[in-house]
């Protein structure tokens, strides 16, 4: 009688321990997937751009070009106003030519930017048009609504005055 229990009981734990198991494995795979989601951008540096990691930040999106003197003229304000805000702000930059990576990464060097500069065309993820006219800057508030188009060169001033 007692082998009898004792093999009842064995059996009993071998299920909780399998049960546990399971349990573990399962949530283990929620874990690793939920890590695993697709950055909805990526900048040229390799780093991944969460949307919804911006939380109460204003995005501003500038579209420039290499070829582009007026693009050239407003990188450094661009530069001064992410280094100076990144506590209200995210600049990411934009090469309106949309070149090969090898060469994208050349023109952010030429360009001596020093905000991210997205890898990819974001317009259709961002619902915007892609600009006619360049310089162009989106600004989008916290939570993503696109709150005004700034066409021509921008000053920290002038945006920094749109997000306060």
């Amino acid at each position: 009688m007692r082998r009898f229990l004792r093999k009842i009981s064995d059996k009993n734990n071998q299920r909780d321990k399998l049960m546990i198991l399971k349990k573990i494995a399962t949530f283990s795979m929620l874990v690793i997937l939920s890590a695993c989601s697709k950055p909805d951008f990526q900048d040229v540096a390799g780093n991944a751009i969460y949307l919804d990691d911006l939380g109460e930040k204003w995005l501003i999106v500038n579209y420039w070009a290499t070829w582009c003197a007026p693009c050239i003229a407003e990188i450094p304000e661009l530069n001064e106003l992410a280094a100076e805000h990144s506590n209200k702000l995210v600049v990411v930059g934009v090469d309106f030519d949309q070149p090969v990576f090898a060469d994208l990464q050349g023109n952010v060097k030429k360009m001596k930017i020093e905000f991210p500069v997205l890898r990819e065309e974001p317009s259709e993820k961002l619902g915007i048009d892609i600009p006619m006219v360049l310089p162009t800057t989106y600004i989008f508030a916290p939570g993503g609504e696109l709150k005004k188009v700034l066409v021509g060169p921008q000053t920290k001033e002038g945006l920094l005055e749109l997000v306060e």
